[in-house]
């Protein structure tokens, strides 16, 4: 298109005065604001300008468009004035979806959050004394009656003969645990702020040794030694890759050491030729040379979860009966709660890390608070059904399967095919990388379209769908589907069928 034609076009584009006297735009400045709808107006005409530059459109193209601009600025105005977070359907059968928000919340913790965040709240306020208090004390009772036992069997299952009747509780010096009131628990905002905050205070200045395979790194290329660094810690790598022994740790202690570090490798596994000090080795070394003993868990569980099919994965309670001195871990990943970083532990030394300064740098808001009550008082209860996370770990392959016949049976089209398979879930969130559990999936296929095209297709829903993508298929994974959403996932894969 040439210059002189170009600039025709532009003249045709009304002002945006012109186009706020229209009376359908008016109309939208009367719920909206003027200030919006204007905004609005100027982001459509410019661009209308970039494509008539760009030679996108001619004259009867150019027709089309400003026949529809109210429409268009309407549009604009949605996408302006609309949430970005948005709800969407998680197919991908990916329980703990990083990028969707990991772990969903209870009803109990969505209405909790909705009668404590709406009005004014007790978080610092002592009712009965009338006097200031501390946020802590919300969840710390509840920390306290879940992880209490970690004082009842010393030593843990070293306390347990193969027959499983408990023997004398006669502590040694390597089974040292706490009572329950020994016990305390902290909340800061995620894990990796846990770790900060127990490094600093624990190790500033000194050096802290862990094994060179627990060297993890975590999602957004955030690394265990560099959070050390922030700490103000010095790293003291002992073993190699793959082996790591107890005399590694033991030749490595010297007048700086600070503290013995162990971190779970959660998202990820090392097989072959390994060897890793155990725990019972590492809590008899610390006691032995009065060192205290951290674990950093990563995403830390409150129930046994190989009846859920998931090994590997020690639970916090655990660890601290086995008589580690400090466990961090996750709020938002097995556990199931809000996204907070967790540290329980010695009372003695979990106060050292409340009077830090970085503590309240690092302290979460009434909203945490209030998400973490609700979901610790469901562990309480033993209402596990109604944590989300748990809930679709506990689904079967046959109560999937159903769902997964009765989805694929209401897609009747010869241009949308969908077939049940099996295939199987993960966890993600970095929390047990080997762990699958078996699932059915539903295959879809669409005449005219690619796999990802039609994924893509599934995203344009309302709300978006988000599914699995291989080998030339796209898979539906209703595991992590909540049931009612069943129905919207029809909806979407009917309109996908008639456009």
């Amino acid at each position: 298109m040439k210059g002189t034609a170009k600039s025709d076009l532009f003249r045709e584009l009304p002002a945006v005065d012109e186009l706020l006297r229209v009376p359908e735009v008016s109309r939208l400045a009367a719920g909206a604001g003027a200030a919006a709808v204007t905004d609005a107006a100027r982001a459509v005409l410019a661009r209308l300008r970039h494509e008539i530059a760009s030679g996108l459109l001619d004259r009867p193209a150019l027709q089309i468009s400003l026949r529809g601009v109210q429409e268009a600025i309407e549009g604009q105005l949605r996408q302006a004035l609309g949430y970005s977070i948005r709800p969407v359907i998680n197919a991908t059968g990916v329980i703990l979806h990083t990028n969707l928000g990991r772990a969903p919340l209870a009803q109990a913790v969505l209405a909790h959050i909705r009668e404590t965040a709406g009005y004014y709240s007790n978080l610092e306020f002592e009712i009965e004394a009338g006097v200031r208090g501390k946020r802590d004390v919300h969840v710390e009772r509840l920390f306290q009656r879940l992880l209490g036992d970690a004082a009842k069997v010393p030593g843990g299952s070293a306390g347990l003969r193969p027959g499983g009747t408990a023997e004398a509780a006669v502590p040694t010096s390597a089974q040292v645990i706490p009572s329950s009131a020994e016990i305390s628990t902290i909340v800061v905002n995620n894990n990796a702020a846990a770790v900060l905050l127990a490094l600093n205070t624990l190790a500033e200045g000194g050096e802290v040794i862990v094994s060179r395979g627990e060297l993890v790194e975590i999602g957004g290329s955030f690394r265990i030694p560099d959070v050390m660094a922030k700490s103000g810690a010095i790293l003291r790598e002992v073993g190699t890759t793959n082996r790591t022994r107890i005399a590694d740790y033991e030749k490595a202690i010297n007048e700086r050491t600070r503290l013995l570090l162990r971190v779970h490798r959660s998202n990820f596994e090392i097989t072959g030729f390994t060897e890793q000090a155990s725990t019972t080795e590492l809590v008899e070394l610390a006691r032995k040379r009065s060192l205290p003993l951290m674990e950093d868990l990563g995403s830390g569980a409150l129930v046994d979860l190989e009846s859920l099919g998931v090994a590997g994965e020690p639970s916090v309670l655990d660890r601290l009966r086995a008589g580690v001195d400090v466990v961090t871990y996750s709020g938002d990943k097995l556990l199931g709660g809000p996204q907070a970083g967790l540290i329980s532990g010695r009372a003695d030394l979990v106060a050292r890390m409340r009077s830090n300064s970085l503590f309240r740098a690092l302290r979460v808001a009434k909203l945490t608070y209030a998400a973490l009550e609700a979901t610790l008082l469901a562990y309480i209860k033993r209402d596990h059904d109604a944590i989300p996370v748990l809930k679709m770990m506990r689904l079967t392959k046959d109560e999937i399967g159903k769902r997964a016949e009765a989805l694929a049976g209401q897609v009747r089209s010869p241009k949308m095919k969908a077939e049940v398979s099996d295939g199987e879930s993960v966890m993600g969130g970095g929390a047990a990388p080997s762990a699958v559990l078996p699932t059915r999936l539903v295959a879809l296929s669409c005449e005219g379209l690619s796999a990802d095209e039609l994924a893509a297709r599934l995203r344009a829903s309302d709300p978006p769908i988000i599914a699995r993508v291989e080998e030339g298929r796209v898979l539906l994974d209703l595991r992590t589907v909540f049931a009612e959403q069943d129905r919207e996932v029809v909806a979407g894969l009917q309109s996908i069928d008639r456009s």
